[in-house]
This record gives C-alpha cells, sequence and structure tokens, in this order.
C-alpha cells in the first residue's frame, strides 16, 4: 500500500471501528452467496458440448446399424421377386401353387375314411415340397436364378400330377368299395 494511505488509516481508526454495517447486509449477502451455490450446483449439471456430441454420435451409429439390420431382415423374409426374374415363370408359379393347394384340400378330405392312404400320399407329396422350398432358399443366392426358377416350376407339375393320381386313385378305390358289397350281395 502507498504511505499515503496507511497514514490515513492510521489517523482515522476511530472512525473506521465505530462505523457498523446494518443487520440486513448480512442478510443480503448471505443470501447472494446461497444463490451463487445453487448457479455452481446448476452450472455443474450441464454438459460439455463434446459429450453431447458423442452421445448423439452414439445414437446415431445405433440407429444407423438397426436400421441395416432390419432392412436386410425385411429382404431375407421377403424372398426373391418371382416376377422380376420372368413373369411368364412367376404366372406359372401362381397357377401351379393354386391347383396343388386345391387338391391338397381334397385330398385331406380323405384322412378321415383312409388314415393310411392318406399318410403315404401326404409323405410324398412332403418330400416333394421340401424339394420345392429347398429350391426357393436356393433361388435367393443362385447366380442362375432362371434355371433354378424352371426347377421350382417343374417340381409344380410333378406335385400337381402326383395330387392328380393319387385323387385318381383314391376315387378307384373308392368305387371299388362300393362295387364290392353290391357283388358280394349278389352272389
Amino acid at each position: 500500500m502507498s504511505k499515503r494511505l496507511e497514514d490515513f488509516i492510521k489517523d482515522n481508526r476511530k472512525e473506521f471501528d465505530e462505523l457498523e454495517p446494518r443487520a440486513a447486509l448480512w442478510e443480503n449477502i448471505e443470501g447472494k452467496l446461497w444463490l451463487e451455490d445453487e448457479n455452481a450446483v446448476k452450472e455443474r449439471k450441464t454438459f460439455s458440448l463434446g459429450f453431447v456430441l458423442r452421445v448423439a454420435a452414439s445414437v446415431i451409429v445405433v440407429m444407423g446399424v438397426s436400421f441395416a439390420l432390419y432392412m436386410n431382415y425385411q429382404k431375407k423374409s421377403q424372398g426373391v421377386n418371382l416376377a422380376a426374374i420372368d413373369p411368364e415363370y412367376a404366372a406359372q408359379q401362381v397357377h401351379y401353387t393354386a391347383l396343388i393347394t386345391e387338391k391338397r384340400n381334397e385330398l385331406k378330405s380323405v384322412e378321415k375314411t383312409n388314415p393310411e392312404l392318406y399318410a403315404e400320399f401326404s409323405g410324398e407329396i412332403s418330400k416333394m415340397d421340401s424339394t420345392y422350398k429347398k429350391l426357393n432358399k436356393d433361388l435367393a443366392t443362385s447366380p442362375n436364378r432362371e434355371l433354378v426358377l424352371r426347377a421350382m416350376i417343374r417340381n409344380l407339375q410333378i406335385q400337381e400330377q402326383a395330387l392328380s393320381q393319387q385323387l385318381n386313385i383314391i376315387e378307384q378305390y373308392n368305387q371299388m368299395t362300393k362295387e364290392q358289397p353290391h357283388e358280394s350281395k349278389n352272389i
């Protein structure tokens, strides 16, 4: 401190000691100190820009990976668009699938009357159907999709022919069983 200031304080010491601050002054100071403490706590709760950017980047990466996995799952579950490969084969596939479904429903009606025959016939069709499903899976990864598609159509044709033959056999069997009781009565 400067010499003049020191001398002034020494000379007027009594006056400095006599002056007391008012009582409300300490309460104001204390209130301001509490506000500063609360502001300091609020400041501690804020995040830095770097932290916010890292969290945002992490969220974007997780969402991107999730979206990619979802799209991959959707692509696998949808299978291959047959019409994109060959519209004619796609139409044939729809036609034969409808015929096979209809004939399988007819064959299903035999299950109650003749379960052994139904089990044998449905076993053969199940084998062909599993081959068709394998071809359908191979279609997605095959380099020669048209060849696999032809094999699928051929499989459906064979299934339809086999079902037709099975239904003819069942019809003939039913006719024989109807005629046999009449023949035994005539004898």
